[in-house]
């Protein structure tokens, strides 16, 4: 068969599959499920969480000794600050509060993830730092979506479907007035970043820096690359660490060692 007619036949199959192959690897991408799952916690949380008394804010990245942390959702009200790491996943969910990893079987192969748990303490010290309020009116949140089942016993702050919003909802003291909660919308707002591609892909290479001490990294302020330096006086004399290479307009600074990657 002619070669040219062979492409005449092909060529408006291929211009179909192409864009749906795209379609079903983007859909079944780490990336897209995460996203998924947020929009998910965020409109149940939109349904269920009254706005004039839950203040959201979401997709919040924020300065770290090390770098960023980006959180999910965070919502200000009177009864505290909730903090809310979202995890899309499926199949069975091992794990306590003590273990650094857990455990998504899924057909008897088991995946290895960081615990939710202590990624989160990572976003409340970053607010914590930012806000300058007492640590227990910061509240950690695990909020599981999916098809994904627990089989080990879980605190009651990890969650799943719909839970996360009763689990809020416990929380019936006012500890902060109308006053405090302005405030403390306002102080988040001036202390993340610009909400953006530029912001995620700089904190993703900021992750990825993370589990290697000495590979390229970013500076969180400027977006130059930081480099390693070397002090040359005092007591802390030839110890190592990253530094700006925009100085001395930009002076970031970031110890040289290796972090656990989480955001």
């Amino acid at each position: 068969m002619d070669t040219s007619l062979i492409l005449t036949l092909v060529i408006p199959y291929l211009k179909t599959l192409l864009p749906m192959g795209l379609l079903v690897f983007v859909i079944r991408s780490p990336w897209f499920k995460g996203y998924m799952g947020e929009l998910l916690v965020r409109w149940l949380a939109r349904m269920r969480l009254p706005r004039d008394t839950y203040i959201p804010l979401h997709n919040v990245t924020l300065p770290t000794p090390d770098g960023t942390t980006q959180i999910d959702h965070i919502y200000v009200s009177r009864y505290g600050v909730f903090v809310i790491e979202t995890k899309n996943m499926r199949g069975w969910i091992f794990g306590s509060e003590q273990q650094a990893q857990w455990t998504q079987k899924i057909y008897r192969k088991p995946f290895r993830f960081q615990n939710p748990l202590r990624q989160n303490y990572k976003h409340l010290k970053a607010l914590e730092a930012a806000l300058d309020i007492p640590a227990d009116r910061l509240h950690s949140v695990i909020a599981f979506v999916g098809n994904c089942d627990f089989k080990t016993e879980m605190p009651a702050n990890v969650t799943y479907g719909r839970q996360y919003i009763d689990y809020i909802q416990s929380f019936k003291e006012p500890v902060f007035s109308e006053e405090e909660i302005s405030a403390i919308v306002e102080r988040i707002q001036a202390s993340r970043f610009t909400p953006s591609m530029v912001t995620h892909k700089q904190h993703v290479t900021q992750l990825k820096a993370r589990s290697n001490p000495r590979a390229d990294r970013l500076c969180p302020a400027c977006g130059k690359q930081l480099v390693v330096r070397t002090v040359k006086r005092g007591v802390r004399a030839g110890e190592q660490f990253w530094g700006c290479s925009g100085y001395p307009a930009c002076r970031v600074t970031q110890q040289l060692v290796a972090g656990v990657p989480a955001n």
